[in-house]
């Protein structure tokens, strides 16, 4: 790791009863080492309900970006060299929905994987339709493209992180708002039902696609420009996380504690679903009149408050 880096590691625990119960027998010798000299420093709390999740957040923030719409996308665009200006952008990603009268959900992503090829073809057949309402439609790669309009310039959206196997009812965009976006998914679900784009998924045995959700939508703020010292995320054990498959999780969580290292980090922020903290060396004159006020907590007790 480099020096003086900030470190930021999604799904570090979750409230699901088997991970609360994986944390009991998991051992982290690098981090209970590492909680012996550092103290939190900042806490994050917020509701499984919010759109941007801790560990978006806790880059927003390191990033000097707001922690609500924040403009994932727009930043993409300035990190490749582009100029986003101040037009609204967001990240649209092709995908299943498994609508019935009671939910509407989301499969899993990978139930829309495209090739390359397959992806510009969709981009093409939607492209025109979302081009009348003033959106332009940018191939960035096979599951995920760029999209630019005003629609998105304050456009607060779930991560996809939220929504994955859920009802996505919950996490639509305020419909004040995004009201030309809810016709469009309406009208891409009627497009694509019958459509010969369809037909050839569903020939070779895959999931159709049937709409599409919009995420990192917003605008840079004026000038901005990225700090020098950039925060990394890790997502490690965010497949595991997410597929409820806590002995992988616990071995990657594993394989990650022996990455951790004091002497290269200057902040650790660990996330859950729900809340963060952000953990910082201590003054060394403080460590040890601070460390007997506070004792020293133990990984599984501070996971399990994420």
């Amino acid at each position: 790791m480099s020096e003086n880096q900030h470190l930021i590691i999604s799904y570090a625990a979750t409230d699901e009863p088997g991970c609360q119960q994986a944390l009991q027998t998991l051992a982290l010798p690098n981090l209970q080492r590492l909680l012996k000299q550092w103290s939190v420093s900042t806490t994050d709390n917020g509701a499984l309900e919010d759109f941007a999740p801790p560990h978006e957040r806790a880059m927003a923030q390191a990033l000097g970006l707001p922690r609500q719409a924040t403009p994932w996308a727009a930043l993409q665009q300035l990190q490749n060299g582009q100029a986003p200006g101040d037009a609204g952008w967001a990240f649209l990603t092709p995908c299943h929905w498994q609508i019935s009268p009671d939910q509407v959900r989301m499969s899993a992503l990978a139930a829309a994987q495209m090739s390359n090829e397959e992806s510009r073809s969709l981009l093409a057949i939607m492209a025109p339709w979302f081009s009348e309402d003033g959106i332009e439609l940018v191939y960035d790669r096979p599951d995920r493209w760029l999209a630019r309009g005003d629609v998105f310039a304050q456009l607060d959206t779930a991560a996809l992180d939220r929504i994955a196997l859920r009802d996505v009812r919950p996490w639509l965009p305020h419909k004040a708002q995004a009201a030309v976006l809810q016709r469009l998914q309406t009208e891409m679900q009627m497009l694509l039902y019958t459509h010969a784009f369809s037909d050839a998924r569903e020939a070779s045995g895959r999931a159709p696609i049937n709409s599409f959700w919009i995420h990192g939508a917003g605008a840079l703020p004026a000038a901005y420009q990225p700090p020098a010292q950039r925060p990394v995320l890790n997502t490690a054990l965010r497949d595991s996380a997410m597929d409820a498959n806590w002995p992988a999780w616990q071995q990657q969580w594993q394989q990650l504690d022996q990455t951790l290292a004091t002497t290269g980090l200057a902040q650790l922020t660990l996330c859950g679903e729900k809340n963060a903290i952000t953990l910082e060396p201590l003054a060394q004159g403080w460590l040890p009149k601070i460390k007997k006020w506070l004792g020293n907590p133990q990984p599984a007790a501070l996971l399990s408050s994420l």
